[in-house]
């Protein structure tokens, strides 16, 4: 009887640790676990943890976030992709990384390889450290030109959204730049703030507090519309200094690969449908951190995605830096 009352017990505290699991066709009997490939504390890592909560309360179990960084995302998102198709194992990240390793030859996959659930669209801002003497964008692109290769720049490396944003304004108006990587977005921004680096071109959720704290100077958001940061005030777009600059949207979130069984797929399209696409938790953390909530699914989401992937993958293409022509994977020049 004692023992009974024990169980009764343990199940009341699992009950109201997780919620009740709704009527789902796929029902978990174990932790689920996001990998996210990249280093605590940034824009992915930001996100899944979010997202995680709100999963957890769909799905009546754990979901566990664990961070894999290395080769740019590549080593964590290889991972998801070789686990067993079991749907207990996702990658996070930005679906423009996803669809662009094969061009950089790191990993052989593409976007039609998983099944895509997007949450939030992030902006990149150049932000500089408070104590550089730039007061605004121009101010660095002439900084850039008078000392070519000179100026560090920080982002959580190749093919990163820091990286594509840089190599974007580099491509479009062909100053030189020093690359200076770090493991994730948040380092990337620590090591601006500590002086290691006087630029990060981070996204706007990675700098947002260091921003509101007077330890980042916020220069320019990569973007065509002036970006709103709770707490800040008014971020001039880039396109006031560059007008003709083609800024596609750079969408983040979950993704399983395919051959995961069809009511795991189903399950999470419901999720998105009847949880997500509501979630108050993730639209406030869009509109404090200055990015957009993006509740895509499936072939939409796909779509979406694919503007980011054809420009980063030709931008690094014709800047040397990826060793295989995006034709060769049907990415189509933008």
């Amino acid at each position: 009887m004692k023992r009974t009352i024990l169980a009764i017990a343990a199940l009341a505290t699992f009950v109201a640790g997780f919620g009740l699991a709704q009527d789902y066709p796929w029902q978990p009997t174990r932790p689920i676990t996001i990998i996210v490939p990249w280093a605590a504390g940034g824009s992915t890592d930001q996100m899944a943890r979010i997202l995680a909560n709100e999963l957890e309360g769909e799905l009546g179990q754990s979901v566990v976030v664990v961070n894999q960084p290395g080769a740019s995302g590549s080593i964590g998102t290889r991972n998801a992709l070789e686990a067993a198709p079991t749907c207990y194992t996702w990658a996070a990240g930005a679906a423009s990384d996803l669809g662009t390793y094969a061009v950089l030859d790191m990993l052989d996959t593409s976007l039609s390889d998983w099944h895509l659930f997007l949450t939030v669209a992030n902006t990149a801002v150049v932000g500089v450290n408070v104590n550089t003497p730039y007061q605004d964008f121009q101010d660095l692109m002439d900084a850039f030109e008078a000392s070519p290769g000179q100026i560090a720049v920080a982002t959580a490396g190749m093919t990163s959204a820091g990286h594509n944003a840089m190599e974007l304004i580099a491509g479009a108006t062909g100053v030189e730049y020093r690359h200076v990587t770090y493991e994730g977005g948040n380092p990337a921004v620590i090591a601006t703030v500590g002086g290691e680096t006087q630029v990060t071109t981070q996204l706007a959720v990675e700098q947002a507090e260091m921003i509101r704290g007077n330890r980042i100077r916020p220069l320019a958001a990569v973007s065509d519309t002036p970006l709103e940061l709770e707490g800040y005030g008014t971020i001039p777009p880039i396109t006031d200094w560059i007008a003709d600059l083609d800024i596609p949207t750079n969408y983040f979130g979950i993704w399983a690969p395919r051959g995961v069984p069809a009511e795991c797929v189903e399950t999470f399209e419901m999720i998105w449908e009847n949880a997500i696409a509501d979630s108050e938790v993730l639209q406030n953390y869009a509109r404090e951190r200055g990015a957009l909530f993006t509740p895509y699914y499936g072939d939409d989401a796909e779509q979406r995605a694919m503007g980011m992937v054809r420009q980063n993958a030709w931008i690094l293409y014709d800047a040397g830096q990826a060793p295989i022509d995006p034709s060769t994977f049907g990415i189509e020049r933008p």
